[in-house]
C-alpha cells in the first residue's frame, strides 16, 4: 500500500501539481512579505507625519497658553483645551501639554484626566534636545497598559526660549488597525488565488497526463500483439495532441508492419512449400522405387531445378535484407553507362525472346547522384520484367530524359495490358501478374519489390502506365550538380 501510494505521488501529474503549488505559495509569500513591510512602513510614516503636524500645531497653539499671566491662564486653557479636543477628535490622537519640566498641565485623554501625571526624564531629554524631537512607543512609566505611538516635540516662545512641551498619541492597536485591514484583504484575496491556481493546476495536469495513461495502455497493448487501441486527440493543437497524433500515426504504421509481417510468412510459406514438397515428393518416389528406374534421371532433374530455384528465392530475400540494412554510398556517376551495362546484362534473355531494343540513351554522360549498384539494380530488375512480360518478337523500350534536377529512366514493351486495379499491388513482395501472360513461370514476385526498396531509399519515385498492351515504368533520378545545366537545356 506505501508503496504504491509513494509510486502515486511519483507520477508526473504530482510532480507538476507540486510545482505549480509550489510556485504559487512561494510568488505569494514574496508578495505577502514585500506588502507587509511596505504596507506597514508606509501607514505608520503617514501616521507619524500626521502626528508631528499636529503636534506642531498644537505646539504653536500653546505657546500663549505655556506663557500667559496668571489673569489669562484660566481664559487661555479653556481654549487650548477646546481646540486640542476637537484635534484629538478628528484624529483620535490625544495631546498633552506640559511644562518644560515635563510635568503636564493639560490632556485630552479622559483616563488620564485629575492625575499627576509627570514625563519620565528620558523622555523629556530626548523632546528637547533631540533635533526632530521624540517619535516611538512609550507607556509613560505605566500609566497606559498598551504601548503608545507617541510623538514628542518642544514648544518654543517667539524668542526660542523653551517653554515646553507638546506630547502627541494614539494606541497602537488603533494605529495598526487600518493596516490589518489592508492585510486581512490581501490574505484573503492570496487565499482564493491559491485556491484557483490549485484547481486549474489540476485541472491542466489531469488533461495532460490523460492522454499520456493512454499511451501508456496501448504501449503495453502493443507489447502483447494488439495493435488496435488508438489515442483520441480530441482535437488538441498542443504537443500533447500533436504526440497523441503521432502515437495513432506509429500505431497504424505497425498495424500495417505487423500485417505485412503476416503476409510475409504466409506467401513465403507457400512460395517455399512448393519446391520442397516436390523435392521431398521425387525424392522419396525414387528411394521407395515408386518411380521407375528409367525415370529416375529425369526426376532428379526435376528435383535439381526445384533445388536451384530454392536456392535463388532464399538469395533475393537476403538481397532484399542487405538493400534494406546497408547504408547508400551515393556519388557522382554517369547515368547513360549503367543504363549500357545492365542492357548488355540482358542481351542474352532478350535474344531469347526475339525482341528488338530501342535505346534511347544520350551518347554524352549525364550525371546524377546515388548508388551506381544499386541504381543499376533498379533498371536490371525493371529490363528483366519488361523481358518476361513483352510479346514474342515485340520492341523493348530504354529511354533517358533530363528534366530540370531530375532524370527520367523509362522501360517499355508491348504486351497484355495490366489492369488498372492490378498496377497498386505490382511493387508488394511475393506479388506475380497473370502467369499465362509470360513465357517465363519461374519469377518470385520480388524483382520489382526491390525495385521499389531501392527508390524508396533514394527517396525517388517510379509511375506505372498500362495502356492498350503498352506498359511502362519511369523512374527519376537526382541529377549531379554538374549536370543540371543539361537537364534545364534538354527541357527548354
Amino acid at each position: 500500500m506505501m508503496k504504491e501510494l509513494k509510486n502515486r505521488f511519483r507520477s508526473i501529474y504530482w510532480q507538476q501539481f507540486s510545482l505549480i503549488a509550489g510556485i504559487v505559495l512561494l510568488t505569494l509569500l514574496l508578495l505577502g512579505a514585500s506588502f507587509y513591510a511596505l504596507s506597514y512602513n508606509y501607514l505608520v510614516g503617514e501616521k507619524r507625519d500626521e502626528m508631528k503636524m499636529r503636534a506642531q500645531l498644537i505646539a504653536q497653539m500653546s505657546v500663549d497658553y505655556l506663557t500667559a499671566d496668571e489673569v489669562d491662564e484660566s481664559q487661555q486653557d479653556s481654549s487650548l483645551s477646546s481646540m486640542a479636543g476637537v484635534a484629538s477628535m478628528m484624529t483620535e490622537v490625544n495631546f498633552l501639554i506640559c511644562d518644560e519640566k515635563g510635568q503636564a498641565l493639560l490632556t485630552t485623554d479622559n483616563a488620564l484626566a485629575g492625575r499627576s501625571i509627570r514625563l519620565p526624564e528620558e523622555l523629556s531629554s530626548q523632546i528637547l534636545n533631540d533635533q526632530d524631537g521624540f517619535q516611538g512607543y512609550t507607556t509613560l512609566s505605566g500609566l497606559y497598559n498598551m504601548r503608545q505611538f507617541a510623538v514628542g516635540l518642544p514648544v518654543k516662545s517667539v524668542d526660542g526660549q523653551v517653554v515646553g512641551m507638546v506630547l502627541a498619541m494614539i494606541n497602537s492597536t488603533q494605529l495598526m488597525r487600518m493596516w490589518r485591514a489592508f492585510t486581512g484583504l490581501f490574505f484573503t484575496i492570496s487565499a482564493i488565488v491559491l485556491l484557483i491556481a490549485f484547481i486549474a493546476s489540476s485541472f491542466m495536469s489531469m488533461r495532460q497526463i490523460q492522454p499520456i495513461k493512454e499511451m501508456l495502455r496501448g504501449t503495453r497493448a502493443y507489447a502483447a500483439g494488439n495493435f488496435d487501441m488508438r489515442i483520441a486527440d480530441e482535437g488538441r493543437g498542443d504537443e500533447i495532441g500533436e504526440l497523441a497524433r503521432s502515437f495513432n500515426m506509429m500505431a497504424d504504421s505497425l498495424s500495417e508492419t505487423e500485417r505485412q509481417r503476416r503476409d510475409f510468412i504466409a506467401n513465403i510459406s507457400h512460395e517455399l512449400k512448393t519446391p520442397m514438397t516436390s523435392i521431398a515428393g521425387y525424392t522419396d518416389g525414387i528411394l521407395d522405387g515408386t518411380i521407375p528406374l528409367k525415370d529416375e534421371r529425369r526426376y532428379l532433374q526435376i528435383i535439381s531445378d526445384e533445388s536451384h530455384r530454392l536456392s535463388r528465392l532464399v538469395r533475393r530475400m537476403l538481397d532484399i535484407s542487405q538493400i534494406q540494412s546497408q547504408e547508400m554510398h551515393k556519388e557522382d556517376f554517369d547515368l547513360c553507362e549503367s543504363m549500357r551495362i545492365a542492357l548488355l546484362s540482358m542481351e542474352q534473355k532478350i535474344n531469347q525472346r526475339g525482341l528488338d531494343v530501342e535505346a534511347d540513351i544520350p551518347e554524352d554522360s549525364v550525371m546524377v547522384r546515388g548508388d551506381n549498384e544499386l541504381i543499376t539494380q533498379v533498371i536490371y530488375n525493371l529490363l528483366e520484367n519488361a523481358t518476361k512480360y513483352a510479346a514474342d518478337h515485340s520492341t523493348l523500350y530504354l529511354g533517358l530524359a533530363c528534366r530540370g534536377e531530375k532524370a527520367v529512366v523509362t522501360v517499355r514493351n508491348t504486351g497484355n495490358t495490366i489492369p488498372a486495379q492490378e498496377i497498386p499491388l505490382l511493387f508488394e513482395r511475393f506479388h506475380k501478374s497473370d502467369k499465362s501472360r509470360s513465357v517465363d513461370k519461374d519469377g518470385y514476385g520480388l524483382g520489382l519489390y526491390v525495385v521499389k526498396t531501392i527508390l524508396n531509399q533514394h527517396k525517388e519515385k517510379i509511375t506505372v502506365t498500362s495502356e492498350n498492351g503498352v506498359t511502362a515504368f519511369s523512374f527519376t533520378v537526382q541529377m549531379a550538380d554538374s549536370a543540371r545545366n543539361y537537364g534545364e537545356e534538354q527541357e527548354q
